[in-house]
């Protein structure tokens, strides 16, 4: 079993076991606007080490990660919250449901709108070029000024920490609230998309990739394929992202210059009725 499936299961069977039921949650479903809730477990660290071939991708269902990472190229490098752009340019339409009141067209202050504002990406990249080992690498999309100016989801995964080792550059990404079943190893992949882009730009080899989630949770409405999973057996594979070694800057890397190889995955595929 690989590393990430192990992950998984061990995660979903402490939900399951010992996880803690919400009281009042915020989000709902579409289908019937009925309460979301969910079970949850707090503090939960996973680590992988991308330079020994691990990655946070599980077997157990497909996961669809070239979506994931032109989200990430829209909030690193387009550094727009636009909805037309992520539609127009990548075709991606699940942010739709949180379009901005005060910011029609966008979703607000956020994520990318974030990045532009401050200037996150670039200072990071000229700061680890400039001073390696510095200690304070760090990009956080938390910023209360910018949640005053416009209504808007909070970014979810909201920071990095970045870490030269060598050879090797670490990160680190904290997120506040994971649906994981849906959506933990889609985040996982898309940061690890990150790292390496970032690496490659600063001369560097991607090295580990920690993922520090506040609050996993399972919805109610997802137990059953839970179960199905934990139940399901993994597949001996091993998948590598292949990065366009002919590229170096960051702003220059396409979604054509990522490659998923070698990966495989139990079918069929499960479906997810999502909380908005």
């Amino acid at each position: 079993m690989n590393k990430a499936d192990k992950i998984f299961k061990e995660t979903m069977i402490k939900i399951l076991e010992e996880g803690t039921k919400d009281e009042g949650p915020r989000p709902y479903y579409p289908s019937d606007n009925a309460p979301a809730h969910s079970t949850f477990i707090t503090h939960q660290v996973h680590t992988y080490d991308i330079s020994k071939g691990e990655l946070p991708i599980i077997t157990l269902r497909p996961i669809a990660i070239k979506n994931a990472i032109k989200e990430i190229l829209w909030i690193y490098q387009d550094q727009t919250s636009s909805l037309d752009i992520l539609k127009n340019k990548y075709n991606i339409h699940w942010w739709d449901e949180w379009e901005s009141k005060d910011r029609p067209g966008t979703i607000g202050q956020r994520y990318g709108a974030t990045v532009k504002k401050h200037n996150l990406m670039n200072n990071l990249l000229d700061e680890i070029k400039k001073n390696p080992y510095g200690r304070r690498h760090i990009m956080n999309l938390w910023q209360e000024e910018d949640f005053k100016e416009t209504d808007g989801l909070k970014p979810c995964a909201y920071e990095t920490i970045w870490t030269v080792r060598g050879d090797y550059l670490d990160m680190s990404l904290t997120q506040r609230s994971s649906d994981f079943i849906v959506a933990g190893h889609i985040n996982g992949m898309q940061y690890v998309a990150l790292l390496m882009m970032v690496a490659r730009h600063c001369g560097l080899k991607p090295g580990k990739f920690t993922h520090y989630i506040i609050n996993l949770h399972l919805y109610d409405r997802h137990e059953d394929n839970a179960k199905l999973m934990i139940e399901r057996e993994s597949i001996d594979c091993e998948p590598k992202l292949i990065l366009n070694p002919e590229k170096t800057d960051f702003y220059s890397f396409t979604i054509d210059d990522f490659e998923l190889v070698g990966y495989e995955s139990v079918k069929p595929q499960l479906k997810f009725e999502l909380a908005i």
